[in-house]
């Protein structure tokens, strides 16, 4: 009955067979519930090459050489009833081994019952040899490099690839670990995380490393490599699979981007030249090279024009910035040294006369054109074993800065024609940097040679003010502003102190400035009152804004209008006869007071508005001054700095004033080092003022009736007063200006008249009345018989004017003597 229905099944099986595989030759075989081979075919012995005889009776698993196909496996699956299907791998008589496609189904389903075996050799099948001939053809010539690995991460295979990029032939390979895959010093660590892909079926994707292989013992080479798990037809783990890629030009694509990044966010950070191409050589070591070197023209440190430079034939080339890896120095040159070349064909001479970028891949000291160009190089060539350079010009706009060189020594990799495209463009940016520090430099050289000449060069307040005074241009990007102070001689001994601030930097705002100065000296002849002069330059400055400026620049450091309409100033006038000094402002800062006694004050004056808004007047205070006062004008620069708050600065200027130095000039410098740790981020202006009255025995008063009999006394009391004085030298000519001053204030003005004689370095008379019109100076004809007064006076005096006061006006004139005698 048993044998009955196996044979029923196994002609089953063989009919299925047939309809699945068709012409295709398969073996059959038939098991006992042991597994003991009981029936043979022609079919397996032609694909096995074994006899009847020499297998019936024996096992069937020994002829399995798949370890990972059982037969407790095959026992398992059909005692449940159950047909087993999958890949195997038998073994031949010969001792090869067949692929085989097998199919066991069982007779019965009982423990005692047998097995039916169905065997394909995969060989035969016309699909499968294709796909297995392509599949080969993939995996052993694929560029990315595979390898298997089973469970104990041993390698069971591996492609071509895999061998190029270890350089571990596939016989060696084989049973190894991680090391034919990861470079020695990182296979401890990756096993790991392999082994997590094993246990978990968790893929580990494009890990990257690099580092030396025996491939590549220089380094400089980068794989990706991926590792998955490969499962049976069950999902069990029977080993992982690995794909290495090289990615090195990735990884460097990716460091040149960084290089470029880092490039962009590094170099250029002020507009000082040398520093820049520091910067470049830093950024450039070790990341493109080991070596780095910028030289430029002269003028490019300067910021000269080299158009002009090169037609005046003075361009001088200078070593700019230069790095090692090593920290060292780089040649015989330093910063600053002239680099002499040999050839006019040498490769830097190249970049700079023509542009054009030189590759040596192999620099030898003997032959290269590079290590020859220069004095002294070759032997460091040899001492450096510097092997490969790369020279190229740098230069924006078609105009060539410098060169720029780079060399690799402890770099085993030569540059390469992708790497010169890469170091061109990393010049190209730098010079750029360059460039601009290059136009900073000269903007900043040109606007420092109009402030010098629209700055006063020399201050003096005459014997009754003693002044000191700095300037200080502003530090980084920012440049020369429109800070500025002045000390203006006014009539009666009065000085007048100024302190402006135009905001912006660059050329504009020097020249705002020198327009302001200038209306500031115009409206002082005036004699103007502190808070009427500024009315007057607010005026002036609305009219500066609205100029059209039809040719603005827009590269420009400034705009005129913003900076006409940011302009501050302070107006002060001492008067020594009246120790009173009268200030007003126009939203600067207010002046310190020191009293002789060392406390310090801040002038209480109302604020105003910045000039050139015109919305709110300015109001004057009179402030008392003891003799030896100090007066301390600044612009904000000098207070608003990174790091401080501005009451702590005020407070820090207070006791710097107080600070008891041999000279005013002294305690101007230490107020500035107390205030400043370094150059001022705007620009500042710090004008120091000690006052000194006027001895009252310089000065003589005459108060008279307005009577025209009163001037033969008015003549005879001042001679007294000059004979007193020692200036009988003066007498005649005095005589003629107070008759001629007292008769004009009688004839055409009111009560009260009075005369004041002043002796300082000059003899001033003043005449007041108390109508102000203005007087007239005439050219008077032949036949008139007046209209010579005014005339006679200015022919006899320095100076002469009008100031107008409250009750009326005051005509003065100044002679030229010497320093009051003693009396």
């Amino acid at each position: 009955m048993g044998t009955t229905l196996m044979t029923a099944r196994g002609n089953a099986g063989m009919q299925t067979a047939s309809a699945l595989y068709g012409k295709v030759k398969a073996a059959t075989a038939t098991l006992d519930a042991r597994g003991v081979l009981q029936g043979w075919s022609d079919g397996a012995e032609e694909i096995l090459g074994y006899a009847p005889h020499e297998v019936l009776g024996k096992p069937a698993a020994a002829l399995l050489a798949n370890p990972t196909v059982t037969d407790a496996d095959l026992a398992g699956a059909c005692r449940s009833g159950q047909t087993w299907s999958g890949p195997a791998l038998l073994r031949h008589r010969n001792g090869h081994t067949v692929e085989v496609v097998l199919q066991v189904s069982p007779v019965a389903p009982t423990e005692t019952g047998a097995w039916v075996v169905l065997a394909v050799d995969l060989a035969q099948l016309p699909w499968w040899g294709v796909q297995r001939l392509l599949l080969e053809g993939l995996l052993t010539c694929s560029f990315i490099g595979m390898a298997v690995l089973d469970t104990d991460l041993r390698c069971l295979w591996s492609n071509d690839a895999l061998v190029r990029a270890t350089g571990i032939p596939s016989e060696q390979r084989l049973g190894r670990g991680l090391e034919v895959v990861f470079p020695p010093e990182t296979a401890e660590l990756r096993e790991q995380q392999i082994r997590q892909v094993l246990r978990t079926g968790t893929p580990l994707t494009d890990f990257e490393y690099h580092g030396p292989t025996l491939a590549h013992p220089e380094g400089g080479v980068a794989y990706s490599a991926s590792f998955f798990r490969i499962e049976d037809s069950v999902g069990r783990a029977m080993g992982v699979g690995a794909l290495v890629q090289d990615v090195t030009e990735r990884r460097r694509t990716r460091e040149r981007l960084i290089l470029l990044n880092r490039a962009g966010k590094q170099i250029g950070t002020t507009a000082d030249v040398m520093r820049t191409a520091q910067e470049i050589t830093d950024v450039a070591v070790p990341g493109l090279a080991d070596f780095a070197s910028v030289d430029v023209f002269d003028g490019v440190i300067c910021g000269k024009c080299l158009e002009e430079a090169e037609r005046l034939g003075r361009r001088m080339l200078l070593r700019a910035g230069q790095q090692t890896v090593d920290g060292k120095r780089g040649t015989t040159l330093t910063r600053g040294d002239q680099v002499t070349l040999l050839s006019s064909s040498s490769p830097t001479a190249l970049a700079l006369d023509k542009g054009t970028s030189t590759l040596e891949p192999v620099v030898d000291a003997g032959n290269s054109a590079w290590a020859n160009e220069a004095p002294g190089r070759a032997a460091w060539v040899r001492d450096t074993g510097m092997h490969s350079v790369a020279v190229v010009p740098l230069c924006t706009d078609d105009v060539v800065l410098g060169a720029a060189t780079f060399g690799r020594s402890r770099t085993v990799r030569a540059f390469t024609e992708d790497d010169l495209l890469f170091i061109q463009e990393f010049a190209a940016r730098a010079a750029n940097s360059l460039d601009r520090g290059r136009r900073f430099t000269h903007e900043r050289t040109t606007a420092l040679a109009l402030q010098r000449r629209l700055l006063p060069h020399h201050l003096s307040g005459g014997p009754c003010v003693e002044v000191a005074w700095r300037y200080l241009p502003a530090g980084g990007l920012d440049g020369v502003g429109g800070d500025w102070c002045d000390v203006i001689p006014l009539s009666g001994a009065r000085v007048a102190l100024v302190v402006g601030d135009v905001m912006g930097h660059g050329i504009d705002a020097a020249a705002t400035m020198g327009r302001l100065r200038a209306a500031v000296h115009t409206l002082a002849d005036l004699d103007l009152p502190p808070d009427e002069l500024l009315a007057r330059l607010d005026d002036a400055v609305i009219r500066l804004a609205e100029e059209p400026d039809d040719e603005a620049d827009e590269t420009s450091s400034g705009s005129p209008e913003l900076a006409t309409l940011g302009a501050t100033c302070l107006y002060a006038v001492y008067d020594p006869v009246t120790q009173m000094c009268a200030m007003a402002r126009a939203g600067h800062p207010p002046p310190a007071v020191v009293r002789p006694d060392g406390t310090v004050d801040f002038a209480e004056l109302p604020a105003g508005p910045p000039l050139g808004l015109g919305s709110m007047p300015f109001e004057a205070v009179s402030v008392p001054l003891l003799p030896g006062s100090l007066l301390a004008l600044f612009t904000d620069g000098l207070i608003d700095t990174a790091g401080h708050d501005i009451d702590d600065q005020l407070a820090r200027l207070s006791t710097a004033l107080t600070d008891r130095t041999p000279t005013l000039d002294d305690l101007c410098g230490q107020v500035v080092e107390t205030l400043l740790d370094g150059p001022p981020r705007d620009d500042a202006a710090l004008l120091l003022a000690r006052t000194h009255p006027l001895d009252p025995r310089q000065v003589a008063m005459y108060t008279l009736a307005p009577d025209p009999s009163v001037v033969a006394d008015v003549r005879a009391w001042a001679a007294q007063r000059l004979r007193l004085w020692g200036l009988e030298e003066l007498q005649f000519s005095t005589e003629l200006i107070v008759s001629e001053l007292v008769t004009n204030a009688i004839r055409y003005g009111a009560a009260p008249i009075g005369l004041r004689l002043i002796h300082q370095d000059k003899l001033i008379c003043e005449v007041s009345d108390g109508i102000s019109n203005s007087p007239r100076l005439r050219h008077a004809r032949i036949m008139d018989e007046g209209g010579r007064g005014l005339f006679l006076v200015a022919q006899l005096t320095e100076r002469w004017g009008v100031r107008y006061t409250d009750p009326g006006k005051i005509i003065w004139a100044e002679q030229g003597v010497g320093p009051p005698a003693e009396t």
